[in-house]
């Protein structure tokens, strides 16, 4: 194609267009006659033995030119020469792209342009799915991860045992042991394929094997997307007065975080930056966020009640 006279002269050759239309014209016979022999199995096998020359000068047997296909073999001198047959270049293309035959394979050139990129993209794809084998199921595994390991990142080796087939077709067990590398930040469903490491079947080529993160429930923390929620119980004197609370991270600081104004129920302190790590984005996090749980006392003697009046500004009434 990048010779063909008519579609490309300008990477021929500098000069003018007749210049560059006889470079490429040159160029494209070369390669056509290439291909008139090497796409004969006969041809071929003659140059393969006796090269270019053996082709012109005739040295081979008569049998060899009984096939149809040397037809344009002519008597020479002493012996048969070689002869090349000029073809259209469209033609080469079809066969190349579409196959030839008595079937009508063969595409002849039409009025219209053709498109040579199409024929080819058309011709790769039909290969490409001529080629395409099917893959064995894939195989999923949970893999549960704590919290702290979600937190830090880990390393987690697992053997497995998968079925492989022998040579003669055979199926068999095989043990192997994969390392998993967990990133800090991962979240449940995250998935970690290794190729092929799944069951083979006849016909078909080994299936992927698959992790599935699963999150185990955890004592401390509750996880909220990219948060961490914590929650800590305190009374209502504390509710009233403040209170520091007191938090172990997850790789094992220690966090005071002072509350001095009054705390409502359903209240939330949040704590930025002490999430969990965002896998997509190193070095940041989410927060943390400490939901409060005000304790109230089941019942209140008569004094208690009194002296909470007179704090709160209430006015005792003598019964």
């Amino acid at each position: 194609m990048k010779w063909h006279p008519d579609k490309n002269i300008n990477i021929a050759s500098s000069g003018n267009d007749d210049d560059k239309h006889k470079v490429a014209e040159s160029k494209f016979k070369q390669i056509s006659e290439a291909y008139y022999v090497l796409s004969d199995p006969k041809k071929r096998q003659i140059y393969d033995m006796y090269g270019e020359e053996g082709l012109k000068s005739g040295v081979y047997d008569d049998d060899a030119l009984s096939s149809a296909s040397f037809n344009s073999v002519m008597k020479s001198g002493s012996g048969f020469g070689f002869r090349f047959d000029p073809r259209d270049a469209d033609e080469i293309f079809n066969e190349f792209f579409y196959g030839s035959g008595d079937d009508g394979g063969r595409r002849r050139k039409n009025n219209n342009n053709i498109n040579y990129n199409n024929n080819i993209n058309k011709n790769i794809n039909n290969n490409n799915n001529q080629k395409s084998v099917r893959k064995a199921e894939t195989v999923e595994n949970k893999l549960s991860c704590s919290l702290e390991e979600l937190y830090k990142g880990s390393k987690r080796k697992m053997q497995i045992s998968r079925i492989v087939l022998d040579d003669s077709g055979k199926p068999g067990t095989l043990e192997e042991i994969l390392t998993i590398h967990i990133k800090p930040g991962w979240k449940k469903g995250t998935k970690i394929t290794f190729p092929e490491k799944g069951n083979q079947e006849p016909g078909a080529a080994p299936g992927d094997l698959i992790f599935v993160i699963d999150e185990k429930p955890h004592d401390t923390f509750k996880r909220d997307g990219n948060d961490l929620v914590f929650t800590k119980r305190i009374t209502l004197l504390d509710a009233l007065t403040g209170k520091t609370i007191k938090v172990t991270t997850l790789d094992g600081r220690n966090l005071a975080i002072p509350i001095t104004e009054v705390i409502k129920p359903g209240h939330e302190e949040v704590v930025q930056n002490e999430g969990m790590p965002i896998s997509k984005e190193p070095g940041k996090k989410g927060n943390l966020r400490i939901k409060i749980d005000i304790k109230f006392p089941s019942r209140l003697t008569g004094e208690q009640k009194s002296d909470l009046k007179r704090v709160l500004g209430g006015r005792v009434v003598d019964d």
